[in-house]
């Protein structure tokens, strides 16, 4: 075992300023046995969190692999990286079909990965597990069913008064496709995993009205994006959205549940 972070002052924490990658973050970091020595894939890697974190709580020992399929993401966390942390590699790979020349890897890990995982999610964990040594760990986080379904039930109410059947499908079909923590229970069940665990913690996200709901950076950056790809027009989505910014009361409080996966390779 590793010393704890809070036992020692980091100088690659995880950031404060990052008000989602990071509660998912801990949330991995609660399931994840770090061993010195160890290998790590980190996949979805994005700009480093917690690829970062980790690489420094491993040390020289250790090494981490961090991979994304953004190049844009990958040459931002190798600028931030720098000449530091050399037992950390940042590559442009996907994630949902890795070389077979890939080593296996002592822990496997993937903070809000596996909605990039469709549309074979369960053959994309099969493949993660794969490239796990014997005894290795696999540990995912990623926003579950249930995540935002005040907001959802808000916005298909909207749709349905203005009688937007086609619209309405799409979101149906948008939310029905985030697993539940039971489904991934499953797909590591099917895989012969050992000590699975898959927990839920409750996210609460705040917002004001207006604008500043439509452009909330949590929001806008993923969720309502998709929310606006349901309609073929793109000003009507506006019309109707920003009718649903005008009453952030009537689904308030906005929970996100933060679900945490793991399983043991046998």
């Amino acid at each position: 075992m590793i010393e704890r972070a809070n036992d020692r002052k980091l100088r690659w924490p995880l950031p404060s300023h990052d008000y989602w990658s990071t509660p998912f973050a801990e949330s991995l970091l609660q399931h994840l046995d770090l061993c010195s020595g160890s290998s790590i894939l980190d996949i979805a890697s994005g700009h480093g969190i917690p690829a970062f974190y980790l690489a420094e709580q491993l040390g020289p020992l250790g090494q981490v692999l961090a991979i994304d399929l953004s190049e844009r993401q990958v040459e931002r966390a190798r600028a931030i990286q720098g000449t530091q942390l050399p037992w950390l590699r940042f590559e442009c790979l996907d994630m949902r079909s890795l070389p077979q020349h890939l080593p296996c890897f002592d822990r496997i890990t993937g903070n809000l990965s596996v909605m990039f995982f469709r549309p074979s999610r369960f053959e994309t964990v099969q493949g993660l597990v794969e490239h796990l040594n014997p005894g290795g760990q696999l540990v995912l986080t990623f926003p579950s069913l249930g995540t935002f379904d005040s907001l959802w039930r808000r916005i298909d109410q909207e749709m349905a008064v203005r009688g937007l059947l086609a619209e309405r499908r799409r979101l149906e079909v948008y939310c029905a496709e985030r697993p539940s923590a039971e489904e991934v229970g499953g797909w590591l069940d099917g895989l012969h995993c050992s000590r699975i665990a898959v927990a839920e913690y409750p996210l609460e996200v705040a917002t004001g009205t207006g604008q500043s709901f439509l452009r909330h950076p949590l929001l806008r950056g993923g969720f309502l994006d998709d929310v606006y790809e349901c309609f073929e027009d793109q000003g009507l989505a506006a019309e109707v959205m920003t009718k649903v910014s005008e009453d952030v009361d009537s689904f308030r409080p906005l929970i996100a549940q933060r679900c945490v996966m793991s399983g043991w390779k046998p």
